[in-house]
């Protein structure tokens, strides 16, 4: 479970994070970042799983992993990082590892972008 002071609440964070960050897509889901200049204790992480992937249940067990996948990247964040990870319709087919293996990249991919745009 991602802890709750890590987790993206306000709606003004997604966003943001969406509209002035950089994005990278992997087949199943689309990674969004930012750097925030000031920081209140450390990355944040939102999910975006709209009812296209599936019914509730299905939504359900989609944020259930990417909450799981989310808490092991933590340590790779910085403080002042905030990323939305939104769900794409074949998330629901995806298992863990493949999800993880995805958010690593997507993170990786954003990183280069945001030392790109410096």
């Amino acid at each position: 479970m991602l802890p709750a002071q890590f987790r993206m609440t306000r709606s003004a964070e997604f966003s943001a994070t969406i509209k002035h960050g950089v994005r990278a897509a992997q087949p199943d889901i689309v990674v969004h970042a930012r750097r925030e200049a000031q920081t209140d204790g450390g990355p944040r992480i939102g999910l975006v799983v709209a009812k296209s992937v599936g019914n509730a249940v299905q939504r359900h067990q989609v944020s259930r992993r990417l909450r799981h996948v989310a808490k092991s990247v933590l340590p790779g964040l910085t403080p002042d990082e905030r990323v939305v990870i939104r769900a794409l319709p074949t998330s629901r087919h995806a298992i863990s590892a493949q999800l993880e293996q995805q958010l690593r990249t997507g993170l990786r991919r954003t990183h280069d972008l945001m030392e790109k745009a410096r």
